[in-house]
């Protein structure tokens, strides 16, 4: 409980958030969820069922009074079509926060950086606490915070491809540069190691819906991650030894007898 992730002010006691999406049933996928001990949970506003309260809907398998829900924008490729689908996550009671995407390309589903800049700032504007989904780079991960963004949530590899951490480099930068706010790596992780090692290089937590949905088994995959979040977590804090080119003894040589 000490180890809190503290996003605007709110503490959450994982430091991995989950999806809800391509789970082969909501009963598998609240199983999931449990696994994964996450107590925040992303929702797509555009793909569940907010009004026809007759149809069965993913909102029925989450427990509120324990998860928090983030609606998030997916699907969105355009800010002012991010913009309304934000407005209608919390006009319809989902929540004030929103898990920001503005897509700029159809295949890769990479952010459009000058759309997601837009809408963050018009968003933040309205009150809302605004997490946006962005590249792997600086320059757009400083704009963002300018523009007053809760958090920053820089991709791993494309969503969903599973490639895991593509760019150790930059995420390492960024853990350096950007200090106002969580760094949360979002997309393309596809199994354990690839979460351990994002937050071996300092990230804040991990968001991750494919890698668990996806699995063979999705609530052992779920506890995977949640171990390897949390084995990450301690490895940063605790600080790894630096790497060096040649051996060196584990057994010191001072006091050996010859």
């Amino acid at each position: 409980m000490s180890d809190q992730l503290v996003i605007a002010g709110r503490g959450f006691r994982s430091r991995l958030i989950v999806g809800t999406g391509k789970y082969r049933s909501f009963s598998e996928m609240k199983q999931a969820h449990e696994a994964s001990g996450a107590d925040m949970v992303t929702v797509a506003v555009r793909r569940v069922n907010l009004t026809d309260r007759t149809k069965e809907s993913l909102l029925d398998y989450i427990d509120r009074s324990k998860i928090f829900i983030l609606p998030n924008t997916a699907g969105c490729y355009s800010a002012e079509e991010a913009i309304r689908t934000a407005r209608l996550g919390r006009e319809v009671g989902l929540s004030e926060w929103v898990k920001l995407e503005v897509i700029g390309d159809e295949k890769t589903l990479f952010p459009d950086t000058a759309g997601l800049i837009e809408a963050t700032k018009v968003l933040v504007r309205e009150g809302f606490i605004v997490l946006p989904y962005t590249n792997d780079d600086l320059i757009a991960a400083r704009r963002l915070v300018d523009a007053g963004a809760a958090a920053v949530m820089p991709l791993g590899a494309p969503i969903g491809s599973g490639m895991g951490i593509q760019n150790l480099a930059n995420l390492r930068i960024l853990r350096e540069r950007i200090t106002e706010v969580p760094l949360i790596v979002d997309a393309g992780v596809g199994t354990a190691s690839d979460a351990a090692v994002a937050m071996e290089l300092g990230a804040d937590g991990v968001l991750m819906n494919t890698a668990i949905a996806g699995a063979q088994d999705a609530m052992l995959m779920a506890e995977a991650m949640r171990l390897a979040v949390e084995s990450g977590r301690k490895a940063y804090l605790a600080g790894r030894i630096e790497k060096k080119l040649y051996a060196t003894a584990s057994s010191p040589l001072s006091g050996v007898v010859r």
